[in-house]
């Protein structure tokens, strides 16, 4: 029998959460270190399946593992697992993400900043593995039922760990929008999820979550026009698509510094992944048929979130609105339903999510010390922060597109296939490349090289060597992909291709 390590890589935050809650309160260092080895064995084990997924063979799913759970005729729900080479890449975000969370969140020796997570960090730990492990979850589930299943795992502890340790002035408000956000669209999902599942009984008369089968359930072009939006949407809803954005910034604004990174880094592309497995890959007629309606979504989030980030004096809302925008690239991609926009699309959900955990990671480190997240507020930051400093620019010039970073190789591919489908969008959106680059170099002239503020003189520190190490890990994967594209665009390739199949071509 072969090492199940996709089961491992899932349930180990699950089962690492459950120790450390079991560890008496007072014991808080011994809490954040079993935090930090679970998160390196999950990062070495993502890795892994990465590696051995891109020197194998890359053709199909990999890594299968198949558990009945449920062997109830009426219901067949089974633990399936697999990873192809569009969810590979976010196994391994997810993995950098998880373990760059917990060194930013260690904390600080310093009485005077109040970095990391000093509050309960036990409890803290537990419900961001109990994230973590339904984000896992997601990305490596088969089974349709599964996949909700771990959906809402995923969605669920986000109230908690922003309601407690988020921002206080808004933490409420925003970890209820978002909340009721989330599971609106999730419910509207798993309605036109439980309709395909009878359809495909009444087409095949057999009853079964696997989304490998669903793929040849032979559902009606009419059905699948019906259904498409609702389950597309449903999910989209979590990946920041415009009109059903609005929860996204206010979220990441409230959220403590390691939620930010999960939220930006790694959820919203929960979001974008479920909506091109589930939407786009079990109704690939009505993809077809809508693909205009998500390409217009997705153009507005592009230059909408874009300009709005641009006229932002909080950093953390700058971010928050250039998600939306980045996000709105990913969904761009998808909508064009060709190779090159959907491979775009895949390496984007990847440069993004360590770009974003990025941005937020410093800024944290940059509130912790200063007090402040407001631009005007802020200067001088480079002087006492170089490293921090460093990494917000390689950050910036990754979000703004720039030859030999991970933001191009993403980027160009999704323009190039928009431009083959509808010229104009691809032009209209290009509008988000100048106010990128405007918004990115007019905030890094201002927090990092502008005079500081005599209220901040003296009383800013540097960051620490936990920061450090995390800062440079994000900063490794953003240049790597961008010097070596071959280390991630041959392995979306083939999972796009297999996408491609099941388009018809198209």
């Amino acid at each position: 029998m072969t090492f199940p390590i996709l089961s491992v890589i899932t349930f180990l935050p699950f089962a690492a959460g459950i120790f450390i809650l079991m560890l008496p309160a007072h014991r808080k260092n011994e809490a954040r270190a079993a935090a930090l080895a679970t998160a390196v064995i999950d990062l070495l084990l993502s890795a892994w399946v990465y590696v051995q997924y891109l020197t194998q063979d890359m053709m199909g799913y990999q890594f299968i593992e198949k558990y009945t759970w449920l062997n109830i005729p009426p219901l067949n729900i089974a633990l399936h697992f697999g990873v192809d080479g569009i969810s590979a890449p976010l196994v391994l975000l997810t993995g950098i993400v998880m373990f760059t969370g917990v060194l930013i969140s260690w904390g600080d020796d310093d009485p005077h900043v109040m970095a990391g997570i000093q509050d309960r960090p036990r409890e803290f730990f537990a419900f961001l593995f109990l994230l973590a492990g339904g984000v896992f979850g997601v990305f490596v589930s088969l089974d349709l039922f599964m996949l909700f299943f771990f959906y809402e795992i995923a969605v669920f502890p986000m109230y908690l760990l922003i309601a407690i340790w988020g921002w206080a002035k808004t933490r409420e408000y925003a970890a209820m929008k978002l909340t009721l956000y989330l599971f609106i669209g999730s419910v509207v999902a798993l309605v036109g999820a439980l309709v395909m599942y009878w359809t495909q009984y009444q087409n095949t008369g057999v009853l079964s979550f696997d989304m490998l089968e669903m793929e040849n359930a032979g559902f009606s072009a009419a059905f699948q026009n019906l259904w498409f939006l609702p389950v597309f949407l449903g999910f989209a809803v979590l990946g920041g698509i415009w009109p059903f954005h609005n929860w996204s910034p206010d979220g990441h604004v409230a959220a403590p510094t390691a939620v930010s990174m999960f939220h930006a880094g790694v959820l919203m592309k929960l979001g974008a992944f479920a909506a091109l497995r589930v939407g786009v890959m079990l109704l690939p007629e009505g993809a077809k048929h809508w693909s205009w309606l998500i390409m217009l979504f997705a153009g507005v989030a592009v230059v909408y979130g874009a300009y709005i980030a641009y006229v932002q004096t909080d950093l953390k809302y700058m971010i928050g609105f250039s998600s939306v925008s980045h996000m709105g690239l990913v969904m761009l991609g998808i909508s064009t339903l060709n190779e090159t926009g959907l491979l775009g699309a895949g390496v984007q959900m990847f440069s993004h999510g360590v770009m974003t955990a990025l941005f937020f990671a410093v800024t944290g480190m940059i509130y912790d010390r200063s007090h402040t997240r407001m631009i005007p507020e802020l200067g001088g930051i480079a002087k006492v922060m170089p490293f921090a400093t460093i990494g917000f620019i390689i950050g910036g010039l990754v979000s703004m597109g720039m030859p030999g970073f991970s933001g191009f190789v993403a980027e160009f591919p999704i323009f190039m296939g928009v431009w083959g489908e509808q010229w104009l969008v691809a032009v209209i959106a290009s509008i988000s490349i100048v106010i990128t680059a405007a918004y990115i170099m007019m905030n890094i002239r201002k927090v990092f090289f502008s005079p500081m503020p005599e209220k901040l003189e003296g009383h800013i520190g540097d960051i620490t060597m936990l920061d450090k190490v995390a800062i440079t890990t994000l900063c490794l994967f953003m240049i790597g992909i961008g010097v070596f594209p071959s280390m991630m665009v041959p392995m979306i390739e083939s999972g796009v291709s297999y996408i491609m199949t099941l388009l018809g071509g198209a």
